[in-house]
């Protein structure tokens, strides 16, 4: 069972989580949903076309990116959360901030997702304070320089490391289990091969005992392994997906709801018999 707020899942089948990107610079769709009208349309697509959670950014994390200030970040996120929520849906704020996170909890959100997993001073006070999930990834470095130098000996040791080591202060913290996800974090901080290797051993993450979701979609890595662009990226990108999912992902988070969840569908259709 996962927790987020009063939104129960049983966690039967995988759950899509519609990425809402309210930023200028992230890598796929930066700029298309700056205004109020065009982000809760999308979002309103997303559910229509099958989303279980809508999760709203307001500061990229791509590789390169630069800070955004805080009252920026709120301007972008909050009024949107509020709407979104307001329509009984279960909505994840895509944040590293804590005073972020708490106006987006006051705002209704039911979860955040932390690329910094919790790191920051008061972050995990201030989810354990709240009855809200979240999903803490594995990220080496800062968005800014992730990407320089990438080195591990053993990729998922680490990050089986890093993730049991920050699920352990969240439960200490107050947090619940059934409130904790965990993402090893593809393409933060990690080259092509790393991601690759993850994939392969996503059942060593899985056997840690929470739920794991996956952040596949138009990445970097679908671009160098298919040679496209990144608008066409889905094929690749639903691929990479479903190869987590049989590999005991429950949560897939993606730019294309309709396409994901189709696939899904089909999955679970030849899964259950």
């Amino acid at each position: 069972m996962l927790t987020l707020g009063r939104h129960l899942f049983p966690l039967d089948r995988v759950l899509v989580m519609g990425v809402l990107n309210v930023t200028p610079d992230s890598f796929s769709d930066g700029g298309r949903y700056l205004t109020g009208t065009a982000a809760l349309d999308h979002a309103r697509n997303m559910l229509d076309d099958g989303a279980d959670i809508i999760d709203v950014g307001g500061e990229s994390t791509r590789p390169g990116a630069a800070p955004t200030s805080e009252r920026e970040e709120l301007e972008r996120v909050i009024p949107l959360i509020e709407r979104i929520a307001a329509r009984g849906v279960p909505v994840s704020v895509d944040t590293r901030n804590p005073a972020v996170m708490r106006a987006a909890i006051a705002a209704g959100a039911a979860m955040v997702n932390d690329v910094f997993a919790l790191r920051a001073p008061d972050a995990l006070e201030t989810v354990a304070a709240a009855p809200v999930a979240v999903c803490l990834m594995h990220m080496k470095g800062e968005p800014a320089t992730m990407q320089q130098n990438v080195s591990y000996t053993d990729v998922v040791a680490d990050v089986k490391i890093f993730l049991v080591e920050r699920a352990s202060a969240a439960e200490a913290a107050g947090i619940a289990r059934d409130r904790i996800v965990i993402d090893p974090g593809f393409g933060f901080g990690k080259k092509v091969e790393h991601n690759l290797v993850l994939l392969r051993r996503l059942p060593e993450i899985v056997a840690l005992g929470f739920p794991v979701a996956v952040g596949l979609s138009r990445k970097s890595t679908i671009g160098a392994l298919t040679g496209r662009e990144v608008g066409e990226r889905v094929a690749g990108s639903i691929a990479a997906a479903l190869a987590a999912v049989a590999r005991g992902a429950k949560i897939v988070r993606t730019h294309d709801v309709r396409e994901t969840v189709d696939a899904l569908k089909v999955w679970h259709a030849l899964q259950d018999g």
